[in-house]
This record gives structure tokens, C-alpha cells and sequence, in this order.
């Protein structure tokens, strides 16, 4: 066993050197495999479909791996397309890799993944008691999967079913990054524990080297060790580095679980080969009793108009904790008034952050802070943004001059930087599932479309 896998970049559109590229094209790797989407950036992309990285910054990387992909001649992977795998992601990366492939005279076999959940779909599995909730997920019940969009994350069995029938470019919806990696070392008999682990590994590109960048790792797959190499000028690794990824997005860096199992690290071990390749070994991968597909959701919440203001009057920075709790009463009281009762001022959040006094740690502050300024976020969160606004407007007046008994007459507590103030953010989006669907078959939840580009 000698195969070889480049990771161009940690996401798609995130931008890589192309002296980067060129250096992992040259060592001639067997796939190419990229990952375009996560729930890192919050339930935004997946609530609404719209993806976080523009369609310049990702036509950019994938015309480029496109190419690199017909220079080789070997597969290119793409998962989890649009930020959050939705099939309107999946369906906007094709259109762009077919306008691409017709501009440069590129050839293709295509295959797309779709990882959807209908509905009716997902009420069945929660009336068969079959979707299982993970650590601290929210408690969840039969309407919810009605309002609330819904993908599933895909293992490598779909991938490796477009593999086997000798697809070129695999544009997948949500997807286990780890999966990308390592589906195609599966199908050639690989061992599961390094192979996973060597996944794990590259799945954000060079976010374990030092320094962590957007560039690309290549790995080399043997029989009992991969070695991982950083390609971008300046970049190297280190035992630690790498050993450290495991850390990334886990509970437990040494139990790191996938839709067929879990990966076991406990007893691997790191070695530098250079200062830019370290050699790993001793992982091992542990089937689970039943196959699980993790489901990922996101609904509509409201819409919210912000407010950014700030403030270095000590006295005010010293009064505004108290202060807060009495202007919401005065806010619901001006809410009936201006809206004539036609808005319930509990279905209206208004919420203040004081950046400064510990707004990042939520209250877990440590230390007393005593800040010389503070910065303050307001957001209004309404079932609708003309009254999100509305409501903004008299939220920014009242905050830029609360009353201060320590000083007389009318003074400015908050100061804004911009003119008006109020700024419409658009709709609010919130996570509603992290559980798993269980007793499936690795590609009951996905349908796949091919064609010839």
C-alpha cells in the first residue's frame, strides 16, 4: 500500500498558494478531496441555503483543482458544498464546475450527493423512535422537522459507490469531513485506523501546521503509517501539531466518532521525519454495533436590526448592569404604546452586550474586569424586520441617553459610529438538532444524479 491524498486547502474558497498546489500536484496523488462547508459559522447557510464563501472565491479554488484533477486524471472530492451541504449548495458548486468545464474545454464524469431530509421522512424515524438525541441536544418534537431544514451527514459509502463506477468530480451535500479522505483508501483495502486518522488529519488542510494557513497537506498512506506533509512555503509540522488535531472539534481526541464507528488514537504515536512531514502510527478504528447518520437542522427565528455603540464614561460603564434590566420594562411598555397592542412585547428580544466586562465568557469572567471602554451590541430580534426596525429606532434614542443619577440633567451614555444607527441584519437562524438517525443503511438517506460534463 502507497497512496498518496492531497488536501488543497481546509475549504473550499478559502483561497491556497498555487506554488502549494503545484507542489502536491508534482507528487502525484491518487484523489484530491476538499472540503467546502461546516456548522462552524453558525446556522445561517444551512437555515437559508445561502452560502458563507462568494461564488468568486469558489470559482477561483475549484477552477483550479479542476484542472489539477485533469492534469492527474485521478477523482476530485468535494464535500459538504454550499457552507452547509444543502442540495441547493450542492446543485450552485455544479453549476459553477459546468460554467468552468466549458471555459477551459474540461471533460467530466459528474456525480451529486444530496443529503436533503424531508419531512415525512424524519417524522417517521422520530415515530419509529429511531432518531437519537447527541450530548446537550436540545429537546426536540414531531412538528419541528415541518419548520426546520434538514440535512443528513454522509459517511464514505455514497462516495465510494460514484468511486467504484469511475466518477471523476463528486460534488456531495453535508458530509463527515473525515469521509472525503478517506473513502477511497477504504476501497482499496487500506487500514481503517490510519486511515481515518489520516483523514482527521487533513481535513482542515494546514490548520495544523505552524503556522496554520489555508493552504494544502498531502499524505502518504502505507501499510502501518502515513506520513503528512505541509506544502506551502514557509509552513512545517510538527509531532505536536499534529497530534493536537485531534483536539480540533472534539470532546475527546482520542475517541473521534464516524458514521460507522469511532477512531481510536490512544495508543498513536508521532514522529518528525523533517521539519515538514511527521509519521504517525498506531491508530485503530472500532466498528459500532449499528450504523448512524448525524442530522443537522436549522430554522427561521426572527429578524433583527443591530445597533454597535460604545461608551468611556466611567460612570456609565459602572451603572450600565443595573440600568438594562429597567430599560427592557420601559421598552415592553413602549412597545404597546407605539404599536397600539398590536405587538406582544414578549414575542420582542432586546438584548444588550457589553463587550469589555467578560460578554465573550458569558458571565464566567474570572477575574473582576474593570474596563476604561466599553463596547456595546444591540440586537432586536422580531417576528418581522419592518418591526424589528421600528423598534430598533427608539431602542437606540432611549439607550444614547439613559438617566445616570450621578449626573444632572440630560447626558449621552452611548456613542454610535455610524449615522443612523440602526442597521437591518436580515433573518435570524437557529440550530434545532443534534442527534443522529439510527438503524439506516449508509446510503438510505442520500439520492444521487449523474451526468457527463
Amino acid at each position: 500500500m502507497d497512496m498518496r491524498i492531497l488536501a488543497p486547502t481546509g475549504a473550499l474558497g478559502a483561497g491556497f498558494d498555487t506554488a502549494a498546489l503545484d507542489r502536491g500536484v508534482a507528487a502525484g496523488p491518487h484523489v484530491i478531496a476538499c472540503d467546502a462547508g461546516s456548522t462552524d459559522s453558525g446556522p445561517a447557510a444551512l437555515g437559508s441555503g445561502t452560502p458563507k464563501l462568494s461564488a468568486q472565491a469558489v470559482t477561483r479554488d475549484l477552477r483550479l483543482l479542476l484542472k489539477a484533477r485533469d492534469a492527474l486524471q485521478v477523482p476530485l472530492i468535494i464535500g459538504s458544498c454550499g457552507t452547509s451541504g444543502r442540495d441547493a449548495g450542492v446543485d450552485w458548486v455544479a453549476g459553477l464546475a459546468r460554467t468552468i468545464a466549458a471555459e477551459n474545454n474540461l471533460h467530466f464524469k459528474l456525480g451529486l450527493i444530496y443529503s436533503d431530509q424531508p419531512a415525512e421522512r424524519l417524522q417517521h424515524l422520530y415515530d419509529e423512535g429511531r432518531i437519537r438525541p447527541l450530548a446537550n441536544a436540545p429537546v426536540i418534537e414531531r412538528k419541528l422537522f415541518e419548520r426546520s431544514h434538514t440535512v443528513a451527514m454522509m459517511g464514505v459509502e455514497p462516495l465510494q459507490e460514484l468511486l467504484r463506477d469511475g466518477y471523476d468530480v463528486i460534488l456531495a451535500g453535508r458530509a463527515s469531513d473525515t469521509a472525503l479522505f478517506a473513502a477511497l483508501p477504504h476501497l482499496n483495502g487500506a487500514d481503517p485506523g490510519l486511515t481515518w486518522h489520516m483523514a482527521k488529519t487533513i481535513e482542515c488542510g494546514a490548520a495544523c501546521a505552524i503556522p496554520p494557513d489555508a493552504n494544502g497537506l498531502l499524505v502518504t498512506l502505507r501499510d502501518d503509517h502515513f506520513d503528512v506533509t505541509t506544502l506551502a512555503d514557509g509552513s512545517r509540522l510538527t509531532p505536536r501539531s499534529v497530534a493536537a488535531h485531534t483536539l480540533y472539534e472534539n470532546a475527546d481526541p482520542f475517541h473521534i466518532a464516524e458514521p460507522s464507528g469511532t477512531l481510536d488514537t490512544t495508543h498513536a504515536t508521532y514522529e518528525a521525519v523533517d521539519e515538514r512531514t511527521v509519521r504517525v502510527r498506531g491508530s485503530r478504528y472500532i466498528e459500532a454495533d449499528g450504523y448512524t447518520n448525524k442530522l443537522e437542522g436549522a430554522e427561521l427565528v426572527g429578524y433583527q436590526t443591530v445597533i454597535v455603540g460604545g461608551v468611556r464614561d466611567k460612570v456609565v460603564i459602572e451603572r450600565l448592569p443595573k440600568l438594562l434590566p429597567m430599560a427592557k420594562k420601559y421598552f415592553d411598555a413602549k412597545i404597546l404604546d407605539v404599536f397600539d397592542g398590536r405587538v406582544d412585547p414578549d414575542t420582542i428580544d432586546i438584548n444588550y452586550r457589553l463587550y469589555g466586562t467578560g460578554t465573550v465568557l458569558a458571565g464566567t469572567e474570572p477575574t473582576p474586569l474593570q474596563p476604561q471602554e466599553l463596547g456595546v451590541l444591540i440586537t432586536v430580534t422580531a417576528p418581522d424586520q419592518g418591526t424589528a426596525h421600528a423598534i430598533s429606532t427608539f431602542v437606540a434614542h432611549a439607550s444614547s441617553h439613559l438617566p445616570i443619577p450621578e449626573h444632572d440633567g440630560l447626558v449621552s451614555t452611548l456613542a454610535y459610529p455610524y449615522s443612523p444607527p440602526e442597521m437591518d441584519r436580515g433573518p435570524l437562524y437557529r440550530f434545532t438538532l443534534n442527534h443522529v438517525a439510527t438503524g439506516v443503511t449508509p446510503t438510505e438517506l442520500f439520492r444521487t444524479t449523474t451526468e457527463e460534463v
